[in-house]
């Protein structure tokens, strides 16, 4: 079998688990299901051709174990058993029609022909032949993919099968990988240009693999396997962003365009994402630090939230604080536990899919090693298309900014130093833009909250742009009232004015 020789031969060693971890999947659903229980559905895109490749390889290994083969047979000696749907549509690429019919002569698929849509002919289908699984090419990132594992239940709803997605943690570099190894044939619209390909309404070229040539008028592109960033892979799919996502400008990296200054004040949120906090097991301990390192540089802090573990939590939380903040920093909730849900509540704030990012990957095989699979590397994937990573020689991993929100990784005040020097020496990209620092000043009393009261009030009224406050340490203790602001001679003033306003016994003091 020329597919499985092919991989053996390769250097492509994440290749080659992909491959294995594929057939595995593949082997395991013949095992369960007899060849008459189980279906292909094809459709002529990448994916599709991938793991219909997958499957011949599969089930040709699946035989030999069983000694049903001696192993030596080419491809063209090798016949496919695995029944395969087309759901033909009117609306497809005629380029995609040509494809998957010569595909199906050129390695014996026998097509069965579906111009239904998709539910419909699929209950028509499984009423005429006994079905209890179909291989699907579905990869984490397709809109389709959500909740979804390498073997899952159909929807309720639709007629009753196992989904089999042996593909599912593939990414598009992985794709092009497998294709180009095995030296396998593909549509041709992928040579044109086209990285992800739906409806002649909904697809044209990758802009990014545009050629610019002065000497033709007719635009070119690069081939699809030559786009070096796999997020961008469905940037030639028309989709309809929120009216969240489209406020936000890509240019600005989602700050306010405002000219930075020293008088400036810039407003951050915190988000703490955590059920043990909310609960009382642990105390944050990472907020009160955020808090004071983001006033340390001039930066106001308007909202600090803690929300429980769940998608639609953090999702409505992002969404409210970011259009009210310059930046938000969202942290807890970032790993590969089922309860690890801040990466997809901020791509649900900003109305994107989830996607592989290859790059991001990359960071935690160095991490883990041989240990990322699975759930970790379901970890490597981000908001699409919105997604900046924030690489730092201090960090092994890099942060995560999605417009004008920060993931951080951080679980104790250690980590947080480290992922917030990185970001300070990250500022010449405009990240924390640069403000000046506040001034502040305390004033200690032994007066009751009462006689002040009234006072403080008026000094609020007087100085708009001064921020008031008291507390006591304790209750028996003094009372310590705080004026803070950008400019110190406003400050003073609003110190020596309250001052006046008071009754004797009050002191200035350093805190």
């Amino acid at each position: 079998m020329e597919i499985d020789k092919a991989i053996r031969d390769s250097d492509d060693r994440r290749l080659k688990t992909k491959y294995h971890n594929a057939i595995y999947v593949i082997q395991r659903a013949l095992a369960l299901y007899s060849i008459e229980e189980v279906a292909f559905s094809f459709n002529g895109g990448k994916d599709s051709t991938v793991l219909l490749h997958l499957l011949r390889a599969g089930y040709f290994l699946h035989q030999v174990e069983r000694g049903h083969s001696n192993g030596g047979l080419s491809d063209g000696e090798f016949t496919f058993p695995i029944r395969t749907i087309y759901f033909e549509t009117p609306s497809v690429f005629p380029e995609i029609n040509s494809f998957t019919y010569e595909t199906a002569a050129s390695y014996g698929v026998k097509l069965d022909i579906i111009r239904e849509d998709f539910k419909s002919g699929l209950e028509a289908l499984l009423k005429a032949k006994s079905t209890k699984a179909i291989f699907l090419g579905v990869r984490i990132g397709d809109p389709t993919a959500v909740g979804q594992e390498q073997f899952s239940p159909s929807s309720p709803g639709w007629p009753p099968f196992m989904r089999v997605n042996p593909i599912l943690d593939w990414s598009y570099r992985d794709v092009w990988a497998f294709l180009l190894t095995c030296k396998v044939p593909y549509c041709s619209l992928y040579d044109q240009g086209y990285t992800s390909i739906g409806s002649i309404h909904d697809t044209v070229p990758n802009a990014l693999l545009s050629i610019k040539d002065s000497a033709v008028d007719k635009q070119k592109f690069k081939p699809a396997y030559m786009l070096s960033d796999g997020r961008s892979e469905r940037a030639g799919r028309a989709r309809k962003l929120s009216a969240a996502a489209a406020c936000v400008p890509a240019a600005s990296n989602g700050l306010k365009c405002a000219e930075p200054h020293q008088g400036s004040i810039y407003t951050a949120s915190i988000v703490a994402v955590g059920d043990e906090i909310l609960f009382g097991i642990v105390e944050d301990q990472l907020g009160p630090s955020l808090c004071k390192k983001l006033h340390s540089i001039g930066w106001l802090v308007s909202q600090m939230a803690t929300v429980r573990c769940e998608v639609d939590s953090v999702a409505e939380e992002v969404e409210r604080r970011k259009s009210m903040s310059d930046l938000v920093f969202i942290y807890g909730g970032v790993g590969p536990l089922h309860t690890d849900v801040s990466v997809g509540g901020v791509a649900k704030a900003f109305g994107v899919r989830l996607a592989p990012d290859e790059e991001y990957e990359e960071y935690l095989c160095r991490l883990f090693g041989d240990k990322c699979t699975g759930n970790r590397n379901e970890m490597a994937q981000l908001p699409e298309g919105i997604t900046e990573l924030l690489e730092h020689e201090k960090l092994p991993v890099p942060l995560i900014k999605c417009h004008n929100v920060i993931v951080l990784t951080a679980t104790n005040v250690d980590e947080l130093d480290r992922q917030w020097d990185a970001l300070i020496d990250l500022r010449s990209t405009n990240l924390l833009a640069p403000t000046g620092p506040f001034v502040s000043k305390h004033l200690e009393t032994s007066l009751s909250d009462l006689e002040v009261a009234q006072p403080l009030s008026k000094i609020a009224i007087e100085f708009p742009d001064i921020s008031t406050g008291c507390y006591r340490k304790t209750r028996a203790g003094p009372l310590i009232i705080t004026l803070e602001g950008k400019d110190q001679e406003t400050v003073e003033a609003a110190m020596e004015a309250l001052s006046k306003k008071l009754p004797s016994g009050v002191k200035q003091i350093s805190v």
